[in-house]
Parts: C-alpha cells; structure tokens; sequence
C-alpha cells in the first residue's frame, strides 16, 4: 500500500467551512427572502419603531416597514454592486495588466506609472465625481429611450461601472507580474517559435494560467467593493430611496438613535449582517489563495 500523503492546507477547516456555509445562506435568503416575506420594502404601517417581535422577526423602521424584509432586499443590492463591481475590476485589470506584462519595456513601464498614478488619487472622491457627472446623462437617456421604469436603477448601474474603475489597480499589479513571468516559460517560447501571434498567446497560453490567482483575487475585491458601496450609501450618495442596501440601512439606523430612544434593531442587525458577510468574503479568499498556493502542494 502507498502511504498517503496530507497537503498542507488542502481541507478546509471549520471557519472556512462556516464562512461557506453563512455565505450561502445569506446569498440565497437575499434572493429568495423577499420573494417569501409577507411584508413588501416599501409597506408603511402604524407600527414605528416596533421592537423584534414573532410579528417583525427584527422589528420596524421609523416609518412601520418591517426591518427583515429591507435587510434582505438590501443585502441583495449590496451582493449585486460588489459582484458585478469586482467582475468589471476583473475585465479592466486583467487585460490591462497582461497587455503590460506581455509587452514589457517601456511600454510596461508608462502603463505602470499610469497606475502608481491613479493609486495617489482618492479613490472615493473619484467615485463621487464619477458620479456626479455621468448620472445626468444616463437619467436623460433613459428618458429619451422611454426607459423610465429604469432611472430608479441608474444610480445601482453606475455604481456598478465607478467601484469597478477604481478597483481594477490590484488586479493589474498581480497578473502583470505573473504574466511577467509566464512568458519566459518553455511552452511561451516553443509557442512564439512555432508562429503564435501575441493576442494567441496570451488567450490560448497565458491566461489559462492565471485562473487561480485571479479567483483568488476577485474573491477579495467582492468584500472590498461592498464595503465601499456601503459608505458611499451611509453618507447618502449611493442607493437612492426607496431602494436600500447595507449602506442606506445603516445610515437609517444612525438617525434613529437619539437620547430619547434608542432602536437598536436598527442599527445592530445591519451592521451584524454586514461585518459577518465581508468576513465570510475575506475568509473564503484568503482560504482559496492556500489552496491555489504553489508552495503548499
């Protein structure tokens, strides 16, 4: 019999596993929650301020509107920002850091001063003039398009797009420097020898190979996207009412509190949900990238 061999790192362990576990629930109750609650976001009731109840499993907001139902409709506008935020930071930083990987020389290096460039800039502000410039135009073309029953959904589109170009500085650093050394391999070579055109080798040689270390990494900008669209809701130029996300729930909770009284349901059940949620990202990441280590194999 052959003895067997344990990797290193290649079983998850029990927080990984209950970060797994509390991710997917949280990503099916935000799709599936709304659809089963009895209650509907935008229903007023006479029930302000309604502390948990079997009625309102996490009580009510100042206006009677049952607090769950807003957390999962929430939480789903805040999955879909970080998901396709991390995914248009995955299309703009992979291409554009193997361009400059392959390339290499100068070509290499202005793209790269290019990036140092943007890292000195606050991301943030940028965020919020991207914003502000483009919102007008979009709002005016949905109009002239007679797509009105999509303006309440212009500022979630271009969240999408800002946190994206923001976010994509990571993602060229890394598959820059792997395509740095991907393309003096053996098999790079005999494929240049053999009458490859670049943009072959790159798609059909080299980005299979970085796979791994980009799932890694748009693992870790999800949780980092959502958590900038939340600050950017907080401080009211994010998800506009009456659409919520984490950000825009916590804000509201934040005005609740006041030396009268206090509803804290408003506040801990949103931040609660937000803080588990960016560590079950983090923890899934930083668990994915062991595995997908060379050195622990």
């Amino acid at each position: 019999m052959k003895p067997s061999v344990r990797l290193p790192g290649r079983r998850l362990d029990g927080w990984t596993a209950l970060a797994a576990a509390s991710l997917a629930f949280f990503l099916l109750a935000a799709i599936f929650g709304p659809l089963l609650s009895h209650y509907s976001t935008g229903e007023i009731s006479d029930q302000s301020l309604a502390c948990p109840s079997p009625s309102h499993w996490m009580g009510t907001d100042i206006h009677g509107r049952d607090l769950l139902t807003r957390l999962l409709c929430g939480a789903r506008i805040s999955f879909l920002v970080g998901f396709f935020g991390a995914l248009v930071s995955l299309l703009i930083g992979s291409a554009y850091g193997a361009f400059a990987g392959y390339a290499g020389g100068k070509v290499d290096r202005l793209l790269m001063q290019l990036v140092d460039l943007l890292y000195s800039l606050p991301t943030l502000i940028f965020v919020i003039v991207l914003i502000a410039l483009l919102e007008a135009p979009l709002r005016k073309t949905l109009i002239a398009w007679q797509l009105t029953s999509l303006l309440p959904y212009s500022r979630i589109f271009l969240l999408f797009l800002a946190l994206g170009f923001v976010e994509w500085l990571t993602m060229a650093r890394v598959v820059r420097s792997r395509v740095l050394v991907l393309k003096e391999a053996l098999f790079v070579q005999a494929a240049r020898v053999l009458g490859r055109s670049p943009f072959g080798i790159l798609r059909y040689h080299i980005l299979p190979h970085l796979l791994g270390i980009v799932a890694v990494y748009l693992t870790l900008t999800v949780p980092t996207v959502i958590l900038a669209e939340s600050f950017l809701s907080f401080l009211g130029l994010g998800v506009e009412p009456p659409s919520a996300s984490l950000g825009t729930l916590l804000a509201d909770g934040a005005q609740a509190i006041n030396p009268i009284r206090t509803a804290w349901w408003l506040l801990v059940f949103p931040s609660g949900m937000l803080a588990w949620t960016l560590w079950a990202l983090n923890a899934l990441g930083d668990k994915l990238r062991d595995l997908l280590d060379p050195s622990s194999r």
